[in-house]
């Protein structure tokens, strides 16, 4: 084992700059030290004894290149290396430092010391500076200002060094005032760089907010304003106590070592826990091997920068208040216990949280008062204390507690303000042990960004939203606002997910967990029904709109058998859509939109039709082809052509297009004219679809046809979200596809429409030219494992539905496709949902002969797809 004081012992006997061999096999050793000690020495220890063998190597480094002869001249740490404090790969920020200009020959000497680090390849930043200019850049820089906050002399003139801090601590350079805010907004702008939460797939352990970013914010603004260098000082002035300076220290050694960890495993300075790396670190820190491991390490995480953005947001009100002098303009007395003062809810005693009661009361207050807009410090302690103080129970057991609770969760109100602090201060955590147990879940995929609990505040602030913001969901507006007791969805959305990570199917055992609730909570019997049976179903709704045939009589009357009830339609519709919204901010867009307003839409008349769904599809057909006419007579078509070309459409085309798209379609076909064997119309329209850009092409059926326009979409990064595949009577081929941008919106420009347009046409001239797609997987991607599923279903005697769960690798599609026309499979609709890393597609298809597919061909057909898929290639051709 290497001991760090032989290796500092060593580079002392080192006698010159020449011996780069000597000094690199110093800086290896280090690095070997720490990484055998990571698991038997505290990281606190290691992270200090990092900088002491840095100090030691840039000393010697200084004393052998002969600085500490040149007069005045002082070598600094800045940043995070003057705290005395670093990580293995840490950037080492250096100030020389001069208080005149310097010689030519210490110009050239300093010039030799900085060559000579990087070539013992040290990550070195480093300035050369007089005192002059350095205070004049640290006035119109708060981050030269905040690195010299932490200044620490390494080796040189004290005079100089303590001559610059003198100044940069006077009110001339930075007043504490400006300083403050500065830091404040500094602060404000990172965290909204991450959408305010730490609850990201690869969080930045140093930025992140509750991360360590926010811990030394903390200490920057104590020093400049006290001049004060440890912590432990600002229990002296009545900041925080030694409990919630200790849970400080605590914490950012928790962080330390993860990112120890990942400096280790990275082998370089990386802040963000990436895929790479995160079962590496997990390992390393002890937490067990693959997704298991993962999994405890995020939750551990998660749960660390929640008490981090806690003291953080307390500390920085107590800050706000005191250097900036505020006084209180406005101080409303609300009860006994509470007051407002210019907005922030203030304790008047320190017995305002004596019991679990009076915290839920206390939430009820919050409630009642709209212009309250947080919490001050004062507040937020009791609230933490409090919070420690009845952690023996949690809070449901109480009976008072949980009419309190009913009480609560039955204002839609509630769930502005009082809701961000039930759940983002514990108390929701403390009250159910249920929700205990999601707290800082992550789910290791793309598709959920956030943790299990975030998840689901964000899903019940988005059902909030349809009260306050009725004209972006006028229907869920609609919905909610005519709720006779609306804590049934807000109680549905509570329990939604709340049994994510126990194994088994999370809507079952949430179902029987809602139940529970419900009984103890004294819901009758009729309303815990309706409850637990959106629990149960809250995954139903998009299943059916993006992996089913919404337009298959079958389909909807199903759906509506399992619906039964206008009020249960209306209720899984709000929750589905706010649950979507709320799994990844980008995962909602105008065609998921566009495909649950339909199945709801053909679901309610199905109802109004006693499940009639041929006679609502009838309807709907009957009425698009009025419309369609009267589009076309508007612009003039020839309408005998267009008769003439609706006799070869099925029947269910007209049911399953947009009048607008019907028109559209006929227009652009009957213009097109008759087409030759290699002849081909390609068209694309912004105008159609609500929910994407329509593609659409026409022309005599060729193979592979699908597959050579699925990989040209592809690689230009673009995605096929429906298609609509038929063969006419007269054999030519109709596709009509939705494509979305690698933003999931429609292609905004008409200039890339038409580029679209013309890359395809180009394929379609090469009927006989494969197609070559160079995208590559995403780094993400390659760390997530999918298995391919393949699940077939015979509902007609015509077709056989296909349901195909696989990594979302590049290229997909024009496998699947190339693969239908090796087997003699013809394509007739495809349903595209990508779901993060994974694709969850369907494909309706029928044999040679026009049938359902037999036992043997799904049989072979799911062989080959298999195969296919589960060696995804980075180059696609088909």
């Amino acid at each position: 084992m290497l001991n760090l004081n032989n290796i500092i012992d060593r580079l002392q006997d080192i006698t010159s700059v020449s011996e780069i061999a000597a000094f690199k096999g110093c800086v290896t050793d280090s690095f070997k030290w720490l990484e055998q000690n990571f698991s038997n020495i505290h990281v606190d220890e290691l992270v200090v004894e990092r900088a002491r063998f840095t100090d030691a190597l840039l000393c010697k480094a200084w004393q052998l290149q002969e600085l500490d002869l040149v007069s005045s001249l002082s070598l600094c740490a800045v940043g995070g290396y003057g705290r005395g404090q670093m990580q293995p790969y840490s950037d080492i920020d250096l100030l020389i430092l001069t208080d005149r200009a310097l010689s030519q020959e210490a110009q050239e000497k300093i010039s030799v010391l900085i060559t000579f680090l990087w070539d013992i390849k040290l990550e070195v930043g480093q300035s050369v500076r007089t005192i002059k200019e350095t205070l004049k850049l640290a006035k119109s820089d708060i981050t030269i200002a905040t690195n010299l906050v932490e200044a620490r002399l390494l080796c040189g003139c004290k005079d100089t060094f303590n001559v610059l801090i003198k100044k940069v601590n006077s009110e001339k350079v930075w007043s504490s005032k400006s300083f403050f805010l500065a830091k404040l907004e500094e602060q404000s702008l990172r965290h909204s760089k991450f959408n305010g939460t730490s609850y990201n797939l690869e969080p930045n352990i140093k930025e992140n907010p509750g991360c360590l970013r926010d811990i030394q914010t903390i200490g920057w603004v104590a020093k400049k304003h006290f001049k004060e260098y440890d912590g432990l000082t600002l229990i002296g002035h009545g900041y925080f106590n030694e409990l919630e300076h200790a849970e400080l220290i605590e914490c950012r050694s928790n962080l330390w070592q993860i990112r120890f960890a990942l400096h280790l495993v990275a082998k370089r300075s990386e802040n963000r826990l990436l895929f790479d790396y995160q079962p590496d670190v997990a390992r390393l820190i002890g937490f067990g091997d693959g997704k298991p491991g993962v999994e405890k390490m995020m939750k551990h995480l998660f749960r660390i920068v929640r008490r981090v953005s806690e003291l953080n947001s307390m500390l920085m009100l107590r800050f706000k208040q005191d250097i900036l002098n505020l006084k209180v303009k406005k101080r409303v007395v609300i009860n006994d216990d509470f007051c407002v003062n210019d907005g922030f809810i203030s304790p008047l005693n320190a017995h305002v949280f004596a019991s679990p009661l009076k915290i839920l009361r206390f939430l009820d207050v919050i409630s009642e008062h709209p212009t309250i807009v947080g919490l001050d410090a004062d507040c937020l302690q009791q609230l933490r204390n409090a919070r420690r103080m009845f952690q023996s129970a949690y809070y449901h057991q109480i009976p008072e507690c949980r009419a309190y609770f009913i009480k609560l969760v039955s204002k839609p109100e509630f769930f502005d303000l009082a809701w961000d602090v039930m759940y983002q201060h514990g108390v929701l955590q403390s009250y159910l042990p249920e929700w205990d147990k999601i707290v800082g879940m992550m789910q290791f995929d793309l598709f959920h960004a956030y943790t299990v609990d975030e998840h689901t505040h964000r899903l019940v602030k988005h059902m909030r939203q349809y009260y306050t913001q009725q004209e972006q969901f006028p229907r869920c507006s609609r919905i909610i606002n005519n709720l006779e007791s609306p804590q049934l969805i807000f109680i549905a959305a509570i329990f939604h997910d709340i049994a994510k990570g126990r194994g088994g199917n999370h809507s079952l055992l949430g179902e029987k967990d809602v139940h529970v609730f419900c009984d103890q909570h004294g819901i009758s019997k009729e309303n815990t029904a309706i409850i637990a049976w959106l629990v149960k179903h809250h995954l139903l709704m998009s299943t059916v709109a993006q992996r089913r045939d919404i337009y298959d009589p079958e389909v909807i009357r199903d759906f509506a058998g399992l619906v039964k009830s206008q009020e249960q339609l209306d209720l899984l519709y709000v929750l589905t859509l706010a649950d979507i919204r709320a799994t990844n901010h980008s995962l909602w867009n105008d065609w998921k939109a566009s495909l649950l307003r339909e199945l709801y839409l053909l679901t309610q008349k199905a109802l109004d039709n006693g499940l009639q769904c041929q006679m609502t599809l009838n309807d709907r057909i009957q009425d698009y082809k009025s419309k369609a006419i009267d589009l076309l007579t508007q612009s003039n078509a020839d309408l005998d052509a267009c008769h003439a070309l609706w006799q070869h459409y099925n029947h269910d085309y007209f049911a399953r297009f947009s009048p607008i798209q019907i028109a559209w379609h006929t227009q652009q076909i009957v213009e097109a004219g008759a087409l030759g064997d290699d002849e081909f119309m390609v068209a694309a329209s912004n105008k159609t679809s609500k929910g994407g850009t329509e593609l659409l092409i026409y022309c005599k059926d060729r193979p592979a046809l699908f597959a050579q326009i699925a990989s040209v979409i592809d690689s230009r990064n673009c995605s096929i979200h429906a298609a609509q595949i038929s063969v006419t009577s007269t054999g030519y081929v109709f596709d009509s596809m939705i494509v979305l941008d690698k933003d999931n919106k429609r292609i905004s420009s008409e200039y890339q429409v038409n580029n679209f347009v013309k890359a395809i046409q180009k394929q379609l001239k090469q009927p006989g030219h494969s197609h070559l797609n160079s995208r590559k997987m995403s780094r993400r991607m390659k760390h997530l494992n999918v298995q391919t599923k393949v699940r077939f279903y015979s509902s007609q005697d015509d077709s056989t539905l296909i349901e195909l769960e696989a990594l979302d690798a590049p290229g997909l599609l024009a496998r699947i496709g190339h693969l239908f026309v090796d087997v003699n499979i013809t394509l007739k609709m495809a349903k595209i949902a990508t779901i993060g890393e994974r694709a969850e597609d369907v494909f309706i298809v029928c044999n040679s002969e026009g049938k359902a597919l037999t036992q043997e061909q799904q049989v072979l057909v799911k062989r080959l797809i298999k195969n296919k898929l589960d060696k995804p290639e980075t180059l696609t051709q088909v």
